[in-house]
């Protein structure tokens, strides 16, 4: 039986949390959680603007450096962000951004055909579980600075130079001690994710540095032109491959675009990494399912064909077909649909059947015009399939 604690339950226990309060009173539902995973992600969020640009056209460099006392400093020489009064509000655009939620440039304006960054709610939580904030922008009409505290505006929008002749976004954040389990950034997972990045953007420079440590100061440049096909590389570095050219499918339409590179190695382990608008769906969704749906069946198709596989076999399984694969599989669409904010899963219908057509297509006219690299990846699945059977 519960117990009866007295408090009566009516209007007056009806709370509403303005601005980024609810954010600073529920970090998790934005960010996942208050461990150091969270705290990565204010990074990402930030980065991943500047991706957005660079995604654009207009971004060729960013700078991401983790300085002393784990203050994050992000610089990108994009468009830079607006600093106009905003018509509706009566604020500088670049206030919004970064003190509303739900306000961007993502939305359909004109600004972005396709972004990562589809809630407008990026910037503002990571000023809202900072202690501070400061931007710089640099733009056509000259240098702008703004300093925001716990998610408030510190120091108004305030013009302090003009026109550098360059364009860009300066970002310089410290997490909030009280929000967080910890302030320590791990250099390794962020330089991981920072390179995923550079192969999903080839040609895109990504300096990273770590400055904490004054006498051992890190740093790496991150350009890769080979783009996902050098991804799929570095994967199977260390690795005997099966089939030795990385086989690369691309396939577009006016409203997406998809990218597939796979290399099959000689360990037993799948290794599948897919992202949609940059963004790495750790959990998967329509475009990492229609991809597995598509390679099972061209693969048991062609075995059949050209009698691989006689007719009373087994169909090879997705495990099988799997077993030693390293892909990257990357879609890029103008209105992707994620579960949550932190979009770990896409959820377009459209995307499972684009792939899936896709990769029946051209994977189809790359085993035939290939025989060789064909039959070596069937042997490989049909000792997997071999193996599972006398496990059974």
């Amino acid at each position: 039986m519960c117990e009866n604690v007295g408090n009566k339950y009516d209007e007056s226990q009806i709370q509403v949390l303005e601005g980024l309060e609810a954010v600073r009173k529920r970090p998790g539902m934005y960010i996942g959680s208050t461990s150091i995973n969270g705290l990565h992600h204010l990074v990402y969020e930030i980065v991943d603007n500047s991706i957005d640009e660079a995604m654009a056209g207009f971004c060729k460099n960013i700078y991401v450096t983790i300085r002393k006392g784990n203050i994050i400093y992000v610089k990108d020489d994009g468009r830079g962000i607006p600093v106009g009064i905003h018509h509706k509000t009566g604020i500088p655009a670049i206030e919004m951004v970064f003190t509303m939620l739900h306000a961007g440039g993502k939305f359909g304006g004109g600004g972005y055909k396709v972004s990562g960054g589809l809630h407008g709610v990026g910037a503002s939580v990571v000023n809202a579980l900072s202690r501070y904030l400061e931007v710089i922008v640099h733009s056509e009409t000259g240098v702008y600075f703004q300093r925001y505290e716990r998610g408030k505006v510190a120091k108004a929008l305030t013009k302090t130079g003009e026109n550098d002749g360059t364009t860009g976004t300066e970002v310089s954040f410290f997490a909030d001690d009280e929000i967080f389990e910890t302030l320590e950034y791990d250099y390794e997972v962020l330089l991981s994710r920072l390179r995923e990045q550079a192969f999903l953007n080839k040609g895109i420079r990504i300096v990273f540095r770590d400055e904490r440590v004054a006498d051992d100061i890190k740093e790496k440049v991150l350009c890769y032109e080979g783009g996902i096909v050098s991804f799929v590389e570095y994967l199977n570095k260390n690795k005997e491959k099966i089939n030795p050219e990385v086989i690369f499918i691309q396939s577009k339409t006016e409203h997406m675009s998809l990218e597939i590179a796979m290399q099959y190695n000689d360990s037993y382990n799948e290794n599948i990494i897919s992202f949609a608008n940059d963004i790495k769906t750790t959990e998967g969704g329509a475009h990492e399912t229609g991809f597995k749906a598509a390679l099972t069946k061209v693969l048991n198709d062609y075995a059949r064909k050209y009698n691989v596989i006689k007719e009373a076999d087994k169909n090879l399984s997705g495990e099988d077909v799997r077993e030693g694969l390293a892909a990257v599989v990357s879609i890029k669409l103008e209105e992707a649909q994620f579960e949550g904010q932190t979009k770990t899963k896409l959820g377009n219908s459209e995307a499972r059947s684009f792939t899936e057509t896709s990769v029946n297509g051209k994977l189809e006219s790359f085993l035939e015009e290939n025989p060789s690299v064909a039959r070596l990846i069937l042997d490989k699945a049909l000792m997997a399939n071999r193996a599972r059977e006398a496990a059974k």
